[in-house]
């Protein structure tokens, strides 16, 4: 039997959840500790990565649970004052076991120090749990959706009215997605009856250092990843057109079923941006559907100076780009574009009664994301990025392509003027791969090589004063930086190169 005390303690405790007052209250504590965070932070002090090793902080996320909870009682009049103290010590733990991305010394993955502001916007859609999968679930989420997909569609090159996007959350969901339509299209019927063919097997022919999401895709798609090709590249380790127009000429001429073309803009390993134009030319000729991962470097269109590395991206059957890289908004907030509007509706080919209502008006409907995505409901993703534009402008997003941009190819320049340091590769953007090779190394095996590399990555991490990865060029272990935060300078750089010195000396290397 629930009694009325319990009744009355529930009440309260739901009451206190979902409290006016209380949620201002603890949002301004928030923003307190926020400004004191970031100011910190983006002066450079403090640790990039607070390194803990994962049953040290699984154990203390387990006691944060166990603690008893603060007595919701609102007769209480310290209630409101002991939620603050929890909330602030919460926080505040949070920020000490993070990464700090914000710290110019983070020069690690492509995850970038996105724009507090921007998540400020993406707070007012969680608080507020916008949500969309039919117009009516999100009007105002579906309207700034819409007016975003068109924005940054018209900035990539496509023509207002004529091609169609939505946005999901990632980049590997928006390649599953736009390779799911590539599929629905060459293999007519294979959503509803599967990918088996009489003959040879379907291919998909990527680019050789594609993401790994590609590789993941076939395999969800039922092409199987052995049917993956890789196409060659050049010496820039970009997609040769040559040796593409010959792999689909071979695949051709075996009767072979090629579902699409996915080149970069750019690869991953070290941002290598393929030559679109001439890959566009080949596969029109071959009448190949032609899908761009530019997930990454799709945000230099928005720059006069780089634009040109995504010359021809508009021309692609479908695309990827992510706001939540170079346009720096926080994750997740992936677009997928089709240059042929039409085939927004191919990827899914579903009836739900319950959701979509055949009342609704044309116009409308039109809206339905979940149409167009492998999420049925899906958050409001655009609301950083919406926020962001209308505040600044579209410069604001050519500035940072620049800045970062700019300083890869500066410090590609410092690193071929020290002798114990080598480049690897011309950048072409902010992604820049390299080698720390002091003296007594210049004559060992590459094999010898790489491991100090990632030996000395691995205690500059832990000691929290970088953040940098770890890559293979040619099957040998490589340093690789990304420059994602606009306010890391050259000085910052030098400080990197003093501190691979440093830790390398440290290492014994007999």
């Amino acid at each position: 039997m629930i009694t009325h005390a319990a009744t009355a303690a529930a009440r309260d405790r739901i009451a206190a959840a979902f409290s006016p007052e209380l949620i201002g209250r603890l949002g301004h504590a928030l923003a307190e500790t926020m400004q004191a965070h970031f100011q910190t932070v983006n002066r450079g002090e403090g640790n990039v990565l607070n390194w803990n090793v994962p049953s040290v902080n699984v154990r203390l996320a387990h006691e944060h649970l166990s603690h008893k909870p603060v007595n919701v009682d609102p007769a209480r009049s310290e209630f409101a004052a002991e939620i603050e103290d929890r909330f602030r010590s919460l926080v505040s733990t949070i920020l000490a076991r993070s990464n700090n991305l914000h710290h110019p010394h983070y020069i690690g993955h492509q995850v970038p120090a996105s724009s507090p502001i921007a998540a400020l916007f993406d707070a007012v859609g969680s608080a507020t749990n916008q949500v969309m999968a039919i117009y009516e679930m999100g009007p105002w989420a579906s309207a700034v959706e819409r007016s975003v997909v068109e924005a940054v569609g018209e900035q990539l090159g496509m023509s207002k009215g004529t091609f169609a996007g939505l946005i999901t959350h990632g980049g590997s969901l928006a390649n599953l997605t736009g390779l799911l339509t590539a599929r629905n299209v060459c293999l007519a019927q294979s959503w509803e009856s599967g990918v088996a063919r009489p003959g040879r097997p379907p291919v998909m022919i990527v680019h050789a250092d594609a993401h790994y999401g590609i590789t993941r895709s076939a395999g969800i798609l039922g092409l199987g990843t052995h049917q993956v090709i890789r196409a060659p590249l050049d010496h820039r380790r970009r997609m040769d057109p040559r040796g593409l127009d010959q792999l689909l000429t071979e695949y051709r001429d075996t009767s072979t079923q090629i579902v699409a073309v996915a080149a970069c803009a750019c690869a991953t390993p070290i941002g290598a941006f393929d030559p679109l134009p001439d890959i566009v030319e080949v596969c029109r000729k071959h009448d190949v559907w032609l899908h761009v991962d530019a997930a990454h470097g799709g945000a230099a269109a928005f720059s006069d100076k780089y634009g040109h590395l995504v010359d021809g991206l508009a021309e692609a059957d479908s695309i990827v780009c992510d706001a939540h890289k170079m346009m720096f908004v926080p994750a997740l907030c992936a677009f997928v574009f089709y240059r042929n509007p039409a085939h927004r509706f191919e990827a899914f080919r579903q009836d739900a009664p319950y959701l979509f209502d055949p009342s609704t008006p044309g116009e409308t409907s039109d809206f339905d994301s979940g149409l167009m995505t492998i999420e049925c409901t899906k958050r409001a993703a655009a609301y950083g990025l919406w926020g962001l534009w209308s505040m600044f402008g579209r410069q604001l997003f050519a500035d940072m392509v620049d800045t970062t941009f700019d300083l890869g190819r500066r410090f590609a320049e410092m690193l071929n003027a020290e002798p114990d340091f080598e480049c690897l590769h011309e950048p072409q953007c902010n992604i820049v791969v390299f080698r720390y090779i002091p003296d007594e190394l210049r004559d060992a095996p590459p094999s010898q090589i790489g491991e100090f590399n990632r030996q000395v990555r691995r205690q500059l991490i832990e000691s929290g004063e970088f953040y940098i990865v770890q890559t293979n060029i040619n099957g040998v272990g490589a340093l690789r930086v990304t420059i994602i935060n606009p306010l890391t300078t050259e000085q910052h750089l030098s400080e990197l190169l003093v501190a691979l010195r440093r830790v390398g000396n440290s290492i014994d290397q007999t």
